[in-house]
């Protein structure tokens, strides 16, 4: 199941890091899905970023849907930096909900 993403949030004057880094990861899903790259070594040397990185990244598309739309609102809590996102997350969207969104 494929949702699109909108490209600028509504409620915000600025794009976050963690904004960015989440329509960079779903543009770059997009990119490998459509077959336009066979693999993530080949998209990020076009990217001209570390192989690493971008796995990083790509892991921001398993971010619970709620989760992700909440950030690109705006409406995600104010402690929550885009490092916090780079951690190991659950699997489970119940659980990233109380590790990400849950009073700290």
């Amino acid at each position: 199941m494929q949702s699109r993403l909108p490209l600028f949030p509504q409620q915000q004057t600025f794009l976050t890091p963690a904004v960015k880094a989440i329509v960079r990861a779903h543009r770059w899903r997009q990119m490998l899905e459509s077959g336009e790259y066979a693999c993530s070594a080949e998209l990020a040397k076009a990217e001209k970023v570390n192989d690493s990185y971008l796995g990083r990244i790509l892991r921001l598309t398993l971010i619970a849907p709620d989760i992700t739309e909440a950030i690109l609102a705006g409406r995600q809590p104010s402690t929550l930096q885009l490092d916090d996102l780079l951690k190991p997350l659950p699997p489970a969207w119940p659980q990233q909900h109380s590790m990400l969104f849950d009073t700290r």
